[in-house]
């Protein structure tokens, strides 16, 4: 797991599951795999493998021994619902994260057609908890779009786009349950161009319906020097960032408590977590989160202290081991 995490929607990061292959066209610069296949070959390196899939089962437990809640982005380096990935290995991932409940978990995915149905079934206990956030990534019309309309099928209580990269205007779309929205362009060598109508559009429908915006990224080969905004630039000639048509729109998606003045979103659903804004000083939560029981060094489980209620027990979850 990296506790610091690059990416501007997230505090960290957590792969139990490394590797994917290519399902549409916002699979063909990815940064996943270019990353991995540097270190293919290396001896002992985490992507030795390179970007081939595999399972990690004992990354399985990390979140359980993070203390201080975390925003974390679940398999920032692969998809959870890939076809490899056995639907036992996906429960067991699920159960951590109910059982870790002090933390956030955003899930993403191309596969939306499995993540609506194991959501409606096998998953059906996580789908509800309101620190499990689902989502699936829109890059266009005729492959992005389509996925929307599964995960409004699904019974999850938080739902949320990344359209990244965004590779043609979208249209209007239809985010009856959708919580929040990620916007951004692809970014490094070959990156195709996002224009900014297509962006604001975006914008404006979610100011329209209610749904938190996250503009990222204009992308490009150098990032950084795109900034994320439109309209002026500082007297410096950098764009200031955070910024997108002139309005502040780096924020979170769900508010939980109407004095966090550094939260600004739709109202949240029932039961939601509380969460912060990247960087800025994280509020006291409303109570301590569960502590799991101290274990043994050779317990070859790991079970919180305070069961929840519809989720299975982790030594249950056989036959993936949750290692202290």
């Amino acid at each position: 797991m990296s506790a610091n995490s690059a990416i501007e929607w997230t505090d960290a990061t957590w792969n139990p599951v490394r590797g994917c292959t290519k399902i549409s066209p916002g699979c063909k610069h990815c940064y996943a795999e270019t990353f991995a296949e540097r270190f293919r070959g290396v001896k002992g390196h985490p992507y030795e493998q390179g970007f081939d899939p595999r399972l990690v089962p004992e990354k399985l437990a990390e979140p359980l021994r993070w203390r201080q809640p975390k925003m974390i982005f679940v398999n920032s380096m692969s998809d959870l619902f890939h076809d490899f990935v056995p639907d036992d290995y996906i429960v067991a991932v699920a159960t951590v994260m109910a059982k870790a409940n002090w933390h956030t978990y955003q899930v993403l995915t191309k596969r939306s057609d499995r993540l609506r149905n194991l959501l409606n079934s096998k998953l059906r206990f996580a789908a509800q908890q309101p620190q499990i956030w689902w989502g699936v990534s829109v890059e266009d019309k005729k492959y992005g779009v389509p996925r929307i309309a599964d995960l409004q099928a699904a019974s999850a209580a938080i739902c949320f786009l990344s359209v990244e990269p965004l590779l043609e205007d979208v249209g209007e779309l239809d985010l009856q349950g959708i919580n929040w929205m990620i916007v951004g362009g692809e970014s490094g060598a070959g990156a195709r161009p996002m224009q900014e109508d297509w962006v604001l559009s975006l914008r404006n429908q979610c100011r329209k319906t209610k749904v938190a915006f996250f503009f990222k990224q204009w992308g490009g080969l150098r990032k950084a020097k795109a900034g994320r905004i439109s309209g002026p630039r500082c007297t410096s000639g950098h764009k200031r960032r955070g910024m997108l048509d002139g309005s502040q729109r780096d924020r979170v998606a769900i508010q939980t408590q109407n004095n966090l003045d550094f939260v600004s979103s739709p109202p949240a659903p029932s039961g939601a977590r509380l969460i912060w804004r990247r960087g800025s000083p994280k509020p006291t939560a409303p109570s301590s989160p569960p502590r799991p029981a101290p274990l043994p060094l050779a317990a070859p489980t790991y079970e919180p202290a305070v069961p929840s209620p519809g989720v299975p027990a982790l030594s249950r979850t056989v036959p993936w081991r949750f290692p202290r």
